[in-house]
């Protein structure tokens, strides 16, 4: 799964990546590690009160 990360992540990488099918987030710091599933059209709804 491929993940992007955020354009306005600050310079230390503390930011959350999304995946291209905006159905996972991830910590950038933990590439490797646990990524959270939800649905798509709920995770638009997040990012626009964020």
């Amino acid at each position: 799964m491929r993940f992007k990360k955020s354009t306005r992540s600050a310079a230390n990488s503390d930011c959350v990546e999304v995946a291209h099918t905006l159905s996972h987030l991830r910590d950038s710091k933990n590439p490797n590690g646990p990524s959270l599933a939800a649905d798509a059209a709920a995770l638009i709804r997040f990012a626009k009160i964020c």
